[in-house]
C-alpha cells in the first residue's frame, strides 16, 4: 500500500460540525472513509497554524486516495491537499535509475 499525507482545513459548516461532534468523531469518520476504500489511517493530528488537520493514510492506490479527497472536498466542509509519501528505500530505488533528460534551452 502507498502512504499519503492529507492536510485539511475546515470551512464554514465543517467548523460548526467539528465544534458539535468533536475531534474524535471526525477521526472515526476519516477512518471509515479510508476503510471503505480498502485503506487505513495511521495517524490523525489537529494543529494550530495554516492547516487544521493532518492525516497519514495507507491506501491501496492513487485512485483510492483521490476518491477519498474528492468525496471530502465535494462536501464543501473541508478543503484537502494530498501528498504522496515515500520511504527512504523508495528514494534509493529512484536514485539508482538513469533517465534520459535534456534541460530546457540546452
Amino acid at each position: 500500500m502507498a502512504k499519503y499525507l492529507i492536510q485539511g482545513n475546515y470551512l464554514g459548516e465543517g467548523i460548526k460540525g467539528l465544534l458539535k461532534e468533536g475531534g474524535s468523531s471526525r477521526r472515526a469518520a476519516i477512518e471509515g472513509l479510508a476503510n471503505s476504500l480498502g485503506g487505513s489511517v495511521e495517524a490523525v493530528y489537529y494543529a494550530f497554524g495554516d492547516t487544521d488537520i493532518f492525516v497519514i493514510m495507507d491506501m491501496p492506490d492513487h485512485a483510492s486516495v483521490t476518491a477519498a479527497a474528492l468525496m471530502a472536498s465535494a462536501s464543501g466542509a473541508v478543503a484537502v491537499k494530498t501528498t504522496v509519501l515515500m520511504t527512504p528505500e523508495e528514494v534509493d530505488e529512484a536514485a539508482k535509475k538513469t533517465p534520459s533528460y535534456r534541460p530546457p534551452g540546452q
